[in-house]
């Protein structure tokens, strides 16, 4: 199921937020969206999970509008965790993450208790929402997106919450996920994460689509130098690169 967007463009208050982006995002791979503050890194996301309409361009699902697919069906295809996961009813850890089913319309005990031990989640099942942390409460809204088994991940800062050791977890989870053959698609500010653990970048600046390959070419020093406005150069060896300014 390729997800693909062609001419996107998205506008606020007379201004393109998304100015004309195309790319085609292919399952199996782990696929990260930078670019500095205001690119339109959350906009292309929610647009591509449909939670914003287009002022013109498309958006597709295996070659049918994600627009057009009834809401359930649209549901099971696409998770969405948005960077602010607010909830709205202090319920239990467990009964968040079976909210994930509910586009299923079944219970998927199994699928619930498969998201809870992947996330690292099983001492914390019966707690109220309320006392967790906020990378606990990150973990626990991976897990509902999980629990819904979709073909698409799409991941607002799903990192941003959560501790060394448990962004490294959450980053072999979503591997997990893409060699399963589920696409998966995060926005990631820390460009070392995008750099050692994505398949293929998309750098945003200004809303426009400025890169778009393997990090080592989308994240090459004369595009950071372009975008972001930083001269730096990367050191190490691959998969364990960091960023030098």
């Amino acid at each position: 199921m390729i997800l693909a967007c062609e001419g996107l463009t998205v506008e606020r208050g007379g201004t393109a937020i998304l100015d004309g982006v195309t790319a085609s995002l292919i399952p199996g791979d782990i696929t990260a969206i930078c670019g500095p503050n205001g690119a339109g890194k959350s906009t292309l996301l929610s647009t591509l999970a449909h939670l914003m309409e287009p002022a013109a361009g498309s958006v597709t699902l295996s070659n049918k509008p994600v627009g057009a697919m009834h809401p359930l069906t649209r549901a099971r295809n696409i998770g969405y965790l948005p960077q602010t996961g607010e909830v709205a009813w202090d319920v239990a850890v467990r009964d968040l993450v079976a909210l994930g089913r509910l586009p299923h319309r079944d219970a998927g005990e199994a699928e619930v208790r498969q998201a809870i031990g992947i996330c690292d989640l099983d001492d914390l099942a019966h707690r109220p929402v309320s006392t967790l942390s906020g990378g606990e409460k990150a973990r626990a809204l991976l897990a509902r997106v999980l629990a819904g088994q979709p073909q698409w991940i799409l991941a607002d800062e799903p990192l941003a919450a959560l501790d060394l050791a448990h962004q490294l977890a959450m980053l072999r989870v979503l591997r997990s996920e893409a060699e399963a053959g589920c696409g998966v698609v995060l926005v990631l500010h820390d460009l070392a994460l995008a750099m050692n653990h994505a398949d293929r970048v998309l750098v945003l600046d200004k809303g426009r689509l400025v890169a778009d390959g393997i990090p080592e070419e989308a994240l090459s020093g004369g595009t950071i130098r372009e975008v972001w406005g930083v001269d730096a150069h990367w050191i190490g060896e691959e998969g364990a690169r960091a960023l030098v300014y």
